[in-house]
């Protein structure tokens, strides 16, 4: 008699399931037994909007659905389509520095998008629970030494602005709809899947090119901002965890250690053997125009109701991205070394292979 294989328990929808967060989040959701569907904007470039998928070997077990944050009917057809038990919303402009120069953009894609996204939940699945991915950079200028949930937010960036706005409708469609909304408010989370353009894969990315001879210098900005960084890979377990709480609520995610941009590079140089203060400049164009000068939080309550805390240290965090970027370099280099070498051509025949020449 024929058996019908057991079905995934629960789906799962996630928005930006091709960045940082979104690929690791759908490993550990397909480790779970999820069914996982990842919305993802159409792009001319296929293999780079799956490469951190594919970077973690989980993309063919993704199933793939074009959508955009910025597109309500888009949403509400896919949520009708999937019936997803649980929603991540992970999609953003999420560059800090490109928010001044997109900051309509930026407040569609991450303000706007959040509240599309809500809205096609309350309308097309209200029983599914959701989690808003929001950020440390709403406390800004710090108005309290170590930033909690109960911690004032004064953001600094039109980023950190836009997703205020969208933390505070979770928080309102919660109180308003009764939706099973839930906030994480993230501090600063690292990984080798990090996009070049941050700070740490710009430091990581940059000691690598070094140390291979690629590049001499490391042009950065303010070297004495200081961040709670903690591993990408840890913090998608606290997004999980908060869905699965039978009360929603916003929970702060960080390792509770600052470490300043200087000592990052330092970290990061000697992973290679390298001291940072011989290759590392300071540029006042690299500067923000507002800076949040520390962040530094406090997860006492995740960690009280949800069990959860870093398992990472900044240490070994930093020498994975090292390593991580100096065998990208190595694999590009050998790749491009081997398309450049010539064809390869036949021995030289024997002598008494050649034809005889008669006068």
């Amino acid at each position: 008699m024929q058996t019908t294989p057991d079905l995934p328990s629960r789906t799962a929808l996630v928005t930006g399931i091709t960045g940082q967060d979104g690929a690791y989040l759908a490993a550990l959701l397909l480790e779970k037994g999820y069914r996982v569907v990842g919305m993802a904007r159409r792009s001319a470039s296929a293999d780079m909007v799956s490469a951190r998928l594919r970077w973690l070997g989980v993309f063919d077990r993704v199933e793939l659905v074009d959508g955009d944050l910025l597109d309500i009917g888009s949403l509400i057809r896919i949520i009708q389509s999937v019936e997803p038990d649980e929603v991540y919303n992970l999609g953003a402009q999420s560059f800090v520095a490109a928010s001044w120069q997109q900051p309509i953009l930026t407040g569609q894609a991450t303000g706007i998008g959040a509240v599309n996204v809500l809205e096609a939940v309350r309308i097309a699945r209200p029983q599914a629970r959701f989690y808003q991915a929001s950020s440390s950079e709403m406390y800004g200028l710090i108005q309290e030494k170590v930033q909690s949930e109960r911690t004032p937010f004064y953001p600094r960036s039109p980023y950190a602005v836009a997703k205020l706005y969208g933390h505070w409708m979770t928080v309102n469609y919660r109180e308003s709809f009764g939706l099973h909304a839930s906030s994480g408010i993230l501090f600063n989370h690292e990984s080798p899947l990090r996009g070049i353009e941050f700070v740490t894969r710009k430091v990581t990315d940059g000691v690598a090119r070094i140390k291979l001879g690629m590049a001499r210098e490391l042009p950065l900005g303010n070297l004495d901002a200081t961040r709670d960084w903690g591993h990408a890979r840890d913090y998608v377990k606290a997004m999980w965890l908060m869905l699965q709480q039978d009360v929603a609520d916003d929970y702060v995610v960080a390792t509770g250690r600052t470490t300043s941009i200087r000592e990052l590079c330092r970290i990061a140089f000697s992973c290679a053997g390298l001291d940072y203060r011989e290759h590392v400049v300071s540029r006042s164009d690299l500067i923000r125009p507002a800076e949040v000068d520390v962040l530094l939080g406090d997860a006492s309550k995740a960690k009280s109701v949800l069990g959860w805390q870093a398992e990472t240290s900044l240490e070994d965090m930093i020498a994975e991205m090292v390593e991580a970027d100096l065998a990208r370099h190595r694999a590009a280099i050998g790749a491009s070394v081997k398309m450049a070498a010539p064809a390869p051509t036949a021995p030289p025949p024997s002598p008494a292979a050649l034809p005889k020449l008669h006068a």
